[in-house]
């Protein structure tokens, strides 16, 4: 998640809080951000980066099934 993905989000939230709470928004922002920080932390994520890294050697391993399963039929076939 981007950082300004991640601040807008954080001003979302505060701005949806009720009117009598918004003298307390810098405050939620800070939860908000805390909170969401720690959650997101957990998670088990990737960056872009390494999910296209890993698309790119999937890719190439289904080519690389794909053609050793052409030659296992041509080889069953002459073996007939």
């Amino acid at each position: 998640m981007s950082d300004n993905s991640f601040e807008d989000l954080v001003k979302k939230l505060a701005e949806a809080v009720p009117q009598g709470l918004r003298s307390m928004r810098r405050d939620l922002e800070e939860n908000f951000r805390s909170v969401l920080q720690t959650g997101l932390g957990k998670l088990d994520l990737v960056t872009r980066e390494e999910f296209e890294v890993q698309e790119a050697v999937l890719a190439r391993t289904r080519e690389k099934l794909e053609a050793l399963e052409e030659r296992l039929k041509d080889y069953e076939k002459k073996q007939s």
